[in-house]
């Protein structure tokens, strides 16, 4: 799988993406991470990338000639029907992101993510993107740290990305949006509290009802 972010602050990205699972994926093979840098089509000798609001209003306004420029310059020329590509804004008025989004993008050859900044973007932008995704009720300086969860979220649900394939099918948001039961490991006892005694006892037909109970009380 392809992702290019299109950001103008691409350096935050290099510690999060170069570690753990992210980190694996890429060396492996599995993941391409790209990061295009929206300044790089900026206007005039100070690659201007904002300008004020018409009508008035706080802030700067990313300009849409730009972002579409950088837009345009990230898409994979690939002529085949079977090659799926989406370019994705990230907004806080875009569709609330989720387990289901997150698998929908997995099954994408090149998922591309325009992270806005300022005080938004001109709204002409929409006829550039495919859709507009927001990560929650609340609003973020910019769009570099959604990016990271959607990325995040995403692509360990490729396959080869975990050890165990099944760490993704019985877990969280996955079943009609259950949370996962408890967990517990050693030691049996802490402090006075107890690992529930339903899960050293060995009987996988009472844990695996257990479980389902405790996934009920969390809905």
């Amino acid at each position: 799988m392809i992702i290019t972010i299109l950001t103008l602050f691409p350096e935050v990205f290099t510690n999060i993406f170069s570690s753990s699972i992210l980190g694996r994926a890429q060396k492996k093979g599995l993941l391409n991470i790209r990061f295009i840098n929206i300044r790089k089509f900026g206007i005039g000798r100070h690659l201007e990338v904002d300008s004020k609001p018409y009508g008035g209003g706080v802030g700067m306004i990313m300009r849409v000639d730009v972002l579409e420029r950088a837009i345009t310059s990230s898409k994979l020329k690939v002529k085949s029907s079977k090659f799926h590509e989406k370019v994705i804004l990230l907004d806080p008025k875009g569709k609330q992101f989720n387990q289901k989004k997150a698998r929908s993008f997995s099954k994408l050859d090149h998922l591309i993510l325009v992270c806005g900044h300022y005080e938004g973007m001109d709204d002409r932008i929409s006829n550039f993107i495919d859709e507009k995704v927001s990560i929650g009720e609340y609003i973020l300086t910019g769009g570099e740290i959604p990016a990271m969860v959607i990325v995040d979220s995403t692509i360990r649900l490729l396959r080869g990305v975990l050890i165990k394939k099944e760490a993704t099918i019985d877990e969280s948001f996955t079943k009609k949006k259950e949370l996962s039961p408890p967990v517990y490991t050693r030691p049996n006892t802490y402090k006075g509290f107890e690992v529930p005694k339903v899960l050293i006892s060995g009987n996988h037909e009472k844990i695996n009802e257990w479980s389902k109970n405790q996934r009920i009380l969390l809905k």
